[in-house]
């Protein structure tokens, strides 16, 4: 099959490919799209954590993504880790020169073990500019109480904090409610217009390292494929749920998911 689609990640890299670029680039080439980097960081972590993170200079990451839109023209554009004001300034000049109208902004800050990523500086960028400029930010409930500086407990909550993210000038929001203690994993999507709640069976493991990377990845692509936002968002989450169901018990922390749980191999290649 050929690419249906080209999409650039803007993001970290993750040593043990679990998170991060390397997470992104499985995503979008599972779903059958093509995959560009732009690397902003380099960190030493496996399951259970991160020893060391190595920035790539703002100007830099400028270059990779100035360079490969120049050449090779994205349908869609994801970004993840941002770990500094400087980055976001410069990725922010980088976006108004490169033009691509869908981008997917998952707002960073915690790794799932805990390690902060990003600095108060950096947030505020991220919160006053940054969201501005993109079509849709994918928080997780912790990420979402530190850009709305409110507790999420429910569902409500989760909604009244996508006001908030409204009100500061995002366009669209999904925030992931896989932090709640409920039975289903219940993800709220909220704009000017609308509200939707994307419903899917939570299975009991620890090995979700990587879920909301891959999962705005998914979205990125299938917006890139032409689906409508909404529409998106929904498939993007069927496609986590069940790479989260294969459970693959990889390392002796928080393992990965299952990226490859939507390819179908050729017999010749079996």
């Amino acid at each position: 099959m050929k690419p249906k689609s080209k999409v650039l990640i803007i993001a970290g890299s993750d040593s043990s490919g679990g998170a991060g670029i390397q997470a992104d680039i499985k995503t979008v080439t599972a779903l059958g799209s093509y995959a560009m980097t732009a690397v902003t960081a380099i960190t030493s972590q496996n399951t259970t954590g991160i020893i060391s993170i190595v920035p790539i200079s703002a100007r830099e990451i400028s270059k990779q993504i100035i360079f490969t839109c120049n050449d090779i023209k994205p349908d869609a554009i994801k970004i993840g880790m941002l770990h500094s004001s400087n980055v976001i300034r410069a990725v922010i000049n980088s976006l108004k020169k490169v033009k691509i109208s869908k981008i997917v902004l998952d707002p960073v800050m915690v790794a799932k073990g805990g390690q902060r990523l990003i600095n108060d500086s950096a947030i505020h960028i991220l919160k006053t500019r940054l969201i501005k400029k993109v079509t849709l930010i994918t928080p997780n409930i912790c990420e979402a109480e530190v850009l709305t500086k409110k507790r999420i407990y429910n569902v409500e909550d989760m909604i009244y904090a996508a006001s908030i993210l409204l009100k500061l000038g995002a366009k669209n929001i999904l925030i992931k409610g896989g932090h709640l203690n409920t039975k289903t994993v219940q993800d709220v999507f909220v704009n000017k217009k609308e509200i939707k709640i994307f419903k899917n069976k939570k299975f009991t493991t620890k090995n979700t390292h990587g879920t909301g990377c891959t999962l705005s990845s998914a979205i990125a692509t299938y917006f890139s494929c032409g689906k409508l936002l909404k529409k998106s968002c929904e498939l993007g989450t069927k496609y986590v749920n069940q790479a989260i169901r294969s459970n693959l018990n990889f390392g002796k922390g928080h393992g990965p998911i299952n990226h490859l749980n939507s390819i179908i191999i050729n017999k010749k290649f079996r």
